[in-house]
C-alpha cells in the first residue's frame, strides 16, 4: 500500500499550507499525463485556490477537449509565465514521470526550485532522490488511477465530481488501451465505476478522444496501413515507419500518429509491434507487445528508452533507414531470447 496514513496526512498538510502549488507532467504529453494533471488540478482547487499547471510542451489536439485544458501553461508558448511559477512555487507535483530528465527543457527550472516535490508515477526505476515524497506503484495502470487513490485515501471522495473525474477517466482509458492491457486491475474497474457514479459521462470521453479525427489524419492512417506497414511473420512482429516528408504530405498534427502501433499489434499472429516516426533528425520509436513479451527491455537495451512491459518507447539518432535496419537486425536475437513468450 503506497498511500499510507502518515504520508497522506503529511501531503494534505503541505497542500493546506502551500502558497503556490504547481502541477507538472512529462514532455510529449499523453492522455494519462494530461488526465492526471487536470484531475489533480481540479481536486486541489477545492482544497487550496493557489494552484497552477505547467507542462514542457503542448498536448495533441485530441486531448484539448478536457475540462480545464486552457489552464495548462506550456514552456514553449508561455515561457516567462512558466518560469515565474517555478520560482514562486513552494509545492510541486510531478505526475507521470520518475525523474527530472523526463520533463525536457523544464528540467533546469525543476532542479533550481526549492519547493517541496511530490511524485505520483507508475513507471519503473524511479529516482528516489528526485522528490521529497514519492507515491510510486509500477503495478498501477496509470497515474490517473493513483490520483484517484490519493483522493480516496484522503477521505475526499465527496469532493469528486464530473470535472475532476472526466480527466481521470480519460487518463485511465488511454493508458490501459481501453482496458485491454494487462496492467488493468480489478480495482481499475471499481475506480471507473466510482467515476461514472460521480457524474463522468464515459461515452462522451470516448467520443471526444477517439472519434473526432480530421480528414488529414484519416488519410495519413490509411496511407500508413496500406503503404508503410511491414510484417515479419517469422518473428510475429509488425512495424510502421513514417518520415517527415510523409507527415508533411498529410499535414500531420501532433497526435495524428497516435495508436498506429496498436493497429500493427492488432494483426492476427502478431505478438510485437513498433512504430518509427522521424522528428527533427531523431527517430522516435513506440513499442507494444502482447502477453509477457518485455518490450521495455528492448527499448532500454537498444534504443535509449524504457517504459512498461507491454508499452515502451525509445529513440534513434540518425536516419530512418538505419533505425529500421538496427531494429530488424536485433529482432532475431530478441525473439530467440524470449522464444517461449512469442509462442
Amino acid at each position: 500500500m503506497i498511500f499510507t496514513n502518515d504520508k497522506v496526512k503529511q501531503l494534505q498538510h503541505w497542500i493546506a499550507d502551500a502558497k503556490h502549488i504547481l502541477v507538472t507532467a512529462h514532455k510529449s504529453p499523453d492522455g494519462d499525463s494530461i488526465g492526471s494533471s487536470l484531475g489533480l488540478f481540479h481536486y486541489l482547487k477545492k482544497k487550496n485556490p493557489n494552484v497552477w499547471i505547467c507542462h514542457p510542451d503542448v498536448a495533441p489536439n485530441f486531448l484539448h477537449w478536457m475540462p480545464g485544458f486552457d489552464n495548462i501553461l506550456n514552456l514553449d508558448d508561455h515561457n516567462s509565465e512558466v518560469k515565474k511559477h517555478f520560482e514562486e512555487a513552494d509545492l510541486i507535483f510531478c505526475l507521470d514521470y520518475n525523474s527530472s530528465a523526463r520533463i525536457g527543457q523544464m528540467e533546469p527550472l525543476m532542479n533550481a526550485s526549492t519547493a517541496k516535490k511530490v511524485m505520483f508515477d507508475h513507471h519503473r526505476d524511479p529516482d528516489e532522490k528526485f522528490c521529497d515524497l514519492m507515491f510510486s506503484d509500477i503495478s498501477s495502470c496509470s497515474t490517473s488511477q493513483l490520483v484517484f487513490e490519493f483522493i480516496e485515501a484522503s477521505n475526499d471522495l465527496n469532493l469528486l465530481d464530473e470535472i475532476i473525474g472526466t480527466p481521470l477517466y480519460t487518463g485511465i482509458v488511454t493508458d490501459t488501451g481501453s482496458f485491454r492491457f494487462s496492467s488493468t486491475q480489478p480495482k481499475t474497474h471499481h475506480i471507473v465505476a466510482s467515476l461514472i457514479e460521480h457524474g463522468v459521462k464515459h461515452w462522451e470521453a470516448h467520443e471526444n478522444t477517439f472519434d473526432d479525427n480530421s480528414l488529414d489524419r484519416i488519410k495519413l492512417v490509411s496511407y500508413a496501413l496500406l503503404e508503410k506497414l511491414e510484417v515479419k511473420p517469422e518473428f510475429k512482429t509488425a512495424f510502421i515507419a513514417i518520415n517527415e516528408a510523409e507527415q508533411k504530405r498529410f499535414n500531420a498534427k501532433k497526435g495524428d500518429t497516435e495508436g498506429l502501433v496498436n493497429q500493427a499489434l492488432g494483426i492476427e499472429g502478431v505478438r510485437m509491434a513498433a512504430f518509427f516516426k522521424e522528428d527533427d533528425g531523431i527517430i522516435k520509436i513506440s513499442f507494444r507487445s502482447k502477453g509477457s513479451i518485455p518490450v521495455n527491455d528492448l527499448a532500454r537495451n537498444y534504443f535509449q528508452g524504457g517504459g512498461h512491459l507491454n508499452a515502451s518507447g525509445g529513440k534513434f539518432v540518425g536516419k530512418m533507414d538505419d533505425a529500421i535496419q538496427k531494429f530488424v537486425t536485433i529482432l532475431p536475437k530478441f525473439v530467440q531470447e524470449n522464444k517461449a513468450l512469442f509462442e
